[in-house]
Order: structure tokens, then C-alpha cells, then sequence
């Protein structure tokens, strides 16, 4: 057995089929059915049933497939491992952070990062929760900055800081610049735009709501932190967002309530028992040692 062997096995299941395959691939169909065939052999079992309209991998192919992406993600980390140069005069980190947090930090830590270590290639993605467990799973990212609630096993969560919400209203709201102190009642009168229910950040706004009796008056929702942030500027919308969001250069202005304001836990999140690279151990230093500023 080869590691093309491998490379093809996956590239048979994840097209569902050995046409698609052999194109992404740049190989002749016949040449990916031999290839597929003489693995077979080598295990002494069938790992497609060919009998159906479409390629189906058979009970023992699945299981061998789920071994084998395994194995081809611990070799391209291992690859990574030998390219990895200690003191930082070159490589790559891949750094993902979800919506709410892009919004206020990706700035100074892109900053801090790039100032310290200026020949690391760095690639930032704005992904969501799901996403960024699914990148970190099959090691397509090294580090993410995201919420402490994560599902997958293989990924790990540093606690990194407490995040706290705050309550917030743009030029155009008659509450801008107000220092009064706003009860749970005062909150139910504002009229709402918030982020959609599909994000994280929206579950913690409504449990806060949940908590202080409010029934909120949501009138727009939008799914963009920057949509969100523009429908501020021009309506009298009020909004939940992390507190450092709402500074005098966006327009906004964070209003002061009676009872605590919902927060939640940041983590670092990484894959567990992987290889962590140079480039990937000093964004994780940089990040939980409190260096990075305003």
C-alpha cells in the first residue's frame, strides 16, 4: 500500500464516484480503478460496492476511510513539522476567529502579531462556530479565537479572557450619550436590531432577555456583524455586542444598565494532541500573555 493509495481512496469518496474522482485528480479513470483495485487487494476486502448507480463505500470501506484521513492528516502535520523553522524567520499561521470577535480584535492582534514576527505568512478567516471545529478537526487551521462551548473532542479550549456584552445605540438613537442607568423595563421599551439566531452571540442575548423578563422588540435582524454595526449609524436601533465594539470613532455609544450584563467565555481552540508549530506556540503566547492593546 502507497500513500497515493490513500490519496485516491478519499478522493473516490469524497467525489462519490470515480469519474469525478479521476478529473480532480488529473488521472484516467481506468488508472484510478486499477490504483482503487490493487488496495482492495492488499486488504483482502471490498471497500466500494459497484453494483448501484452511484459508488457507495461498503461497511469495511467507511471504516477504512475514517482510518485513513487520519492518517493523511497526521502525515501533512508531520510535513509541517519538518518546514517549521524555531525562530520564526519564516512560515505560516492559520488563524480563524467568529464574527463578533473579527469585529474588535482581529485589528491590534493582527498588529502585535505582524509587528513581532513580520515574515510569518498569516491568513485570517471569519468563520463561524461550526466551521472553525470543522477546520481545526481536519487541520485545515492551527489556532482560533472563539466561545469556551465546543463539541468536538479532538479540539482543545484554552480559556483566553471573559468577554462582557453591553447594550449600545448609534448617533441616530435619543439615548446616544446618555448616562443613565436603564432598567430591565427601560430595556423592553427600545426597539431592537440583533444579530440572527444562527450565531453564538445572539443564544447569549436571548438568555439574557430570558433572564431579566424582558420581551424584546426586535425589529431588524441581520446576519453580518458589519450589516448590523451599518444599520446603527443611520436608524435609532439599539443593539448587543460586545462591549469594545462601541467606541466614539464607530458612532456608538454604550448605555449603562441596573443589572449585570451578559458575558461569556474566549477561549484559544486548537486540535488536541496534534503538532502545534512554532509560528502557531507564539500566537498562542501573544494571545493568552495579555499583550495585545488598544
Amino acid at each position: 500500500m502507497l500513500l497515493r493509495h490513500l490519496r485516491y481512496l478519499l478522493a473516490v469518496a469524497d467525489h462519490g464516484g470515480f469519474t469525478r474522482a479521476a478529473q480532480a485528480l488529473h488521472v484516467s479513470q481506468p488508472t484510478l480503478s486499477q490504483q482503487i483495485r490493487q488496495l482492495e487487494d492488499s486488504l483482502g476486502v471490498e471497500l466500494f460496492d459497484r453494483t448501484s448507480r452511484s459508488v457507495q463505500p461498503t461497511d469495511a470501506g467507511l471504516a477504512y476511510i475514517e482510518s485513513a484521513r487520519r492518517v493523511l492528516i497526521e502525515l501533512d502535520a508531520g510535513k509541517r513539522a519538518l518546514h517549521d523553522v524555531k525562530d520564526l524567520s519564516r512560515g505560516r499561521l492559520r488563524l480563524a476567529m467568529t464574527p463578533t470577535f473579527i469585529a474588535y480584535q482581529v485589528g491590534p492582534l493582527v498588529r502585535d502579531y505582524a509587528a513581532r514576527y513580520p515574515k510569518i505568512h498569516l491568513e485570517v478567516f471569519e468563520l463561524s462556530m461550526d466551521d472553525i471545529e470543522a477546520g481545526l478537526a481536519d487541520d485545515s487551521l492551527d489556532v482560533a479565537v472563539a466561545f469556551m462551548a465546543v463539541s468536538h473532542a479532538e479540539i482543545e479550549t484554552i480559556p483566553a479572557f471573559t468577554e462582557t456584552l453591553g447594550l449600545m445605540v448609534g448617533r441616530e438613537h435619543p439615548l446616544y450619550g446618555s448616562q443613565a442607568l436603564l432598567s430591565a423595563a427601560e430595556v423592553a421599551q427600545l426597539d431592537f436590531a440583533l444579530l440572527t439566531p444562527g450565531f453564538f452571540t445572539r443564544s447569549n442575548i436571548d438568555e439574557y432577555f430570558r433572564r431579566e423578563g424582558i420581551t424584546p422588540q426586535v425589529r431588524i435582524e441581520v446576519n453580518s456583524v458589519n450589516t448590523l454595526l451599518e444599520v446603527l449609524r443611520h436608524t435609532a436601533m439599539a443593539t448587543i455586542l460586545p462591549e469594545p465594539i462601541a467606541t466614539e470613532e464607530r458612532g456608538l455609544h454604550r448605555l449603562r444598565l441596573h443589572g449585570p450584563a451578559p458575558s461569556r467565555g474566549a477561549a484559544l481552540l486548537r486540535r488536541r494532541n496534534n503538532y502545534h508549530s512554532a509560528a502557531s506556540l507564539a500566537f498562542t503566547e501573544l494571545l493568552l500573555g495579555g499583550s495585545i492593546v488598544d
